[in-house]
């Protein structure tokens, strides 16, 4: 059994979900349900007796663009785990790029920064460079960062607010580092931080990292990890937008990729084009009226 949702234009699901059909049946995929989901109105859910998840992502969004959808081979439910990336994916913003400004190194860092996101570099290795660039900078400079250039995305804390709200831990796993992650956790409601550290001396950057690097390896045992806790069941969603967020993608069971590069889109099954993480809690059937606003304080 395949489920899928997605968030349809009403103006023309008709026509596109006609459409839809047709081509998954002459795929050998037909469907045996297609209706508005009850509890959220702009949610199309289709059911499907068998198929490829991929060949019905690919499907679905030649047919109604690049959408917002969810895949899955079970009954979609709330999750009891949220494991997800920091940057580009909760903020707005790469970090080190956004850093790496104030040393009048962005566009040199940037681009190592897109290459290792597309998973054209190592990660470790062009990781260490950057940080490497960093060497001299001020410590000061973080806070800095922070104040001025870093910003949640639209409906981040309402979406970790009101899994919180539905049972669900949250958990902020990234290969940037705590100076940025742990206020950005305690500002979103994140339970608990996986991320590198920044080596400091004298006030500055050393240009070396302090610990053990934070990768995509990182981000999988801390899913399974997490997981394990919760006992056998338990629903596990995981977001994120670049090669190194693939595995743990490919681990939960609502694995999303927001806004993502091409091979973390391709991996996911659920895939986010909006700005608004909110988008998340309408593809799992919360309805609007439960949501917990990011306004309301914690």
């Amino acid at each position: 059994m395949l489920i899928a949702r997605l968030i349809a234009d009403m103006d023309s699901v008709e026509t596109r979900l006609d459409a839809a059909m047709r081509a998954l049946a002459a795929a050998d995929m037909p469907v045996a349900m297609a209706g508005m989901h009850d509890s959220c109105g702009d949610v199309l859910q289709l059911s499907l007796p068998e198929g490829d998840r991929a060949r019905l992502t690919g499907t679905l969004a030649e047919h109604f663009g690049e959408c917002d959808l969810l895949v899955a081979d079970h009954e979609i439910e709330v999750p009891r785990l949220f494991v997800s990336d920091m940057d580009s994916t909760m903020i707005g913003q790469e970090c080190i790029d956004e850093l790496a400004d104030f040393a009048d190194l962005k566009d040199r860092v940037a681009a190592i920064t897109e290459r290792a996101m597309r998973g054209e570099l190592d990660f470790e290795s062009a990781l260490k460079e950057r940080v490497g660039l960093l060497e001299g900078l001020e410590e000061a400079a973080i806070e800095r960062c922070l104040s001025d250039r870093i910003r949640p995305v639209e409906g981040a804390r309402t979406l970790v607010a009101t899994l919180r709200s539905k049972g669900c831990r949250s958990v902020l796993v990234t290969g940037g580092f705590h100076h940025f992650a742990d206020p950005v956790a305690e500002q979103l409601g994140f339970e608990r931080v996986v991320g590198n550290r920044l080596g400091v001396a004298g006030g500055a950057l050393t240009g070396l990292l302090a610990g053990p690097v934070s990768d995509a390896s990182t981000k999988l045992a801390t899913l399974e990890e997490e997981r394990a806790q919760l006992g056998e069941g338990a629903r596990v969603l995981a977001t994120g937008d670049g090669a190194n967020d693939i595995p743990m993608i490919e681990a939960a069971d609502y694995g999303i990729a927001y806004r993502a590069k091409p091979k973390a889109r391709e991996a996911a099954n659920g895939r986010i084009e909006s700005r608004s993480l909110t988008t998340i809690l309408k593809l799992l059937g919360i309805p609007e009226r439960e949501w917990i606003d990011e306004a309301t304080p914690a």
